[in-house]
């Protein structure tokens, strides 16, 4: 089970690491934050000092369409965000 699926980089979010040190990740659903902790000091070398989760449920719509009504929803997700400590930094942008 990989925990780290990929970063978040809205302006919200790399907002908040230029000015508190935190950093957003979509996880796996099933990971707890010990495995994210782990997961992200292993990953990017740094010290994780808080982990908090949150849960989002799918999205569900409905279209309405010439060969009747088509329902549909996207996949529940989990986000995280990892503040890590003090002077320590991940460069999300290194790999692209």
């Amino acid at each position: 089970m990989s925990v780290l699926i990929k970063p978040i980089i809205t302006e919200k979010v790399t907002a908040d690491s230029e000015l508190n040190n935190r950093y957003g990740f979509i996880v796996n659903p099933k990971a707890n934050k010990l495995q994210i902790k782990e997961a992200v000091e292993s990953t990017y070398g740094v010290t994780v000092e808080k982990v908090r989760t949150m849960n989002y449920g799918p999205e569900r719509k409905t279209r309405y369409t010439k060969t009747g009504i088509q329902h549909g929803k996207t996949n529940a997700i989990k986000k995280a965000i990892v503040q890590v400590a003090e002077g320590d930094t991940i460069d999300l942008y290194s790999n692209i």
